[in-house]
């Protein structure tokens, strides 16, 4: 779903190292009905992205500190509004393997330089007009785990309908857990899941200690967890199948 400003802008991250162009871009876009922040290298999107939600995302496939389409693959595979933002591939090389492995990992579109203004505008409208066509699925903005509810869209945690109290760091972790419920994740799996869109470092053995105050938060029994069990030399796994009823 689009996510609009007060003004009625769509809300758009431009993600490209070429200055003059990302100028050209904001100087014609803006007007156009969309609210542009840009970023001129990945770290600078992440952060960008960690912080605020965005409708659109204008990603450079070459980045002065990494390459387009691993932040594509990140995207596509976080949790919660990362996820859903549309993704516009943008770059200088025309070849169709690059457009394929974009378009594969879930770009929306892609654009190779150099190119119209009004022909980016007019894909960046049509990829807004899909996804905000494309039905609803409440599943994705309230997970419900038996008496556990996790609400994306107000970014809280639910036993029993009582709010429990989750940073938003562990709010993250745990989103992340349970949209790959059943799965075992190693805690370096973890760590790549949450750390590029929250900002905090994060490492190995904090993991653990994040994993623990989850657990004192929506665990019935933290010493004997139901919800997020261990699986002892690898890592965690969060339980696909959970009480149904209250105790």
């Amino acid at each position: 779903m689009n996510q609009r400003t007060a003004s009625g802008l769509h809300r758009l991250l431009v993600i490209d190292d070429d200055e003059r162009l990302v100028a050209m871009l904001r100087d014609y876009l803006a007007p156009n009905g969309f609210e542009i922040t840009l970023a001129f290298d990945i770290a600078a999107g992440l952060a960008a992205l960690g912080r605020e939600r965005f409708d659109i995302v204008l990603l450079d496939l070459m980045l002065p500190d990494g390459n387009g389409l691993d932040v594509c693959r990140q995207l596509r595979a976080a949790a919660g509004a990362e996820a859903d933002v549309g993704l516009v591939m943008l770059t200088a090389r025309g070849e169709s393997t690059d457009r394929v492995i974009g378009l594969e990992l879930g770009a929306d579109d892609y654009v190779t330089k150099p190119f119209d203004p009004r022909e980016l505008l007019a894909r960046l409208r049509a990829v807004l007009r899909r996804r905000q066509s494309a039905p609803a699925d409440p599943q994705r903005e309230v997970k419900v785990f038996g008496r556990l509810e996790i609400d994306r869209a107000g970014r809280c945690v639910r036993v029993d309908g009582e709010t429990r109290s989750l940073t938003s760091h562990q709010f993250a972790l745990l989103d992340a857990m349970a949209e790959r419920a059943g799965r075992v994740l190693t805690r370096d799996q973890l760590m790549e899941l949450v750390q590029p869109w929250h900002g905090e470092e994060t490492f190995d053995r904090s993991i653990d200690v994040h994993i623990a105050r989850i657990r004192a938060a929506i665990e019935d029994d933290a010493r004997h967890p139901q919800r997020i069990v261990t699986v002892r030399g690898i890592g965690y796994v969060f339980s696909r199948e959970q009480d149904s009823r209250a105790a």
